[in-house]
């Protein structure tokens, strides 16, 4: 059995950590002295310890550690990619964010968003696997890229079929400041059986005004002026929204080039203009 000081001193940890992972659940010491409260761990917590204060020097939060350490070795490397591969995205969608503002402030008068058409089109009903999460804008990112990642692997470990790309549905306003729910999307053939957070419905049928933008347009706030384009060519043409707002993501986007197109800004519509008093 080692003190919490030599335990400290051989993982690199310090006191107030090794508390923290403790009061978490993260870490509990082997045993704690019941006549002074010492406590005392096990040569074989060493390496579970050592792993900690390599993911929490990733930046890492403790829940997300909590569940990489939950399995085996093979669980936890996949885990572990998934987690980075929503922090790289992350960091390249405020890379595609600076971008836009140092742009914006060396090029003052000049549209944010180059001309583009807005288009409309039918789309079937379709089988979704997905999830809902409240997210705000700086971890919106990381919730889709992760969420989409687990249904898709939930639906191949299924023996589902992947029928297309994914998209994401807002259901209330995401921003810097504020929460907001939305569901990330994946269409698939099969039978497959909710899980979880994954939640099996259809997709009704609708029509939708849309356009289209680059990964780089995709950052917020340039993404804003893709919705507004939509909305404007919505109210223009008189007739009314008939759902949230989505972004549909083509198959594979994220491996795009930047500048070429790779997701729709989308709107509901119904199919008949407007009355003069906003009725059907």
């Amino acid at each position: 059995m080692l003190t919490i000081s030599e335990f400290g001193r051989r993982t690199g940890l310090s006191h107030k950590a090794l508390r923290l992972y403790d009061v978490s659940g993260l870490l509990p010491p082997a045993q704690v002295d019941p006549s002074n409260g010492y406590r005392l761990y096990d040569e074989e917590q060493l390496e579970r310890a050592r792993r900690i204060s390599v993911l929490r020097q990733l930046n890492m939060p403790l829940t997300t550690i909590a569940e990489v350490l939950a399995g085996s070795d093979e669980e936890a490397l996949i885990r572990l990619d998934r987690w980075w591969a929503a922090e790289e995205a992350t960091t390249a969608a405020r890379r595609a964010t600076l971008e836009y503002l140092r742009d914006r402030l060396s090029r003052s008068g000049t549209p944010g968003l180059s001309p583009r058409p807005v288009l409309t089109r039918d789309v079937p009903e379709t089988k979704i696997a997905a999830i809902r999460s409240d997210t705000d804008q700086q971890s919106l990112v990381g919730v889709i890229v992760t969420s989409t990642d687990d249904i898709r692997r939930h639906l191949t470990d299924a023996g589902a079929t992947l029928t297309g790309g994914s998209w994401v549905i807002y259901h209330g306003a995401v921003t810097p400041e504020a929460e907001a729910t939305v569901e990330v999307c994946v269409p698939f053939e099969g039978l497959v059986d909710p899980s979880g957070p994954i939640a099996i419905r259809v997709e009704p049928s609708h029509r939708e005004a849309y356009c289209t933008i680059t990964m780089d347009e995709c950052a917020y706030p340039r993404i804003m002026l893709a919705y507004d384009l939509v909305g404007d060519w919505v109210r223009s043409a008189g007739v009314s929204t008939a759902g949230p707002p989505r972004e549909v993501y083509l198959p594979d986007c994220h491996l795009l080039p930047r500048d070429q197109p790779a997701v729709d800004i989308a709107l509901p519509i119904s199919s008949a203009p407007r009355s003069p008093e906003g009725k059907h």
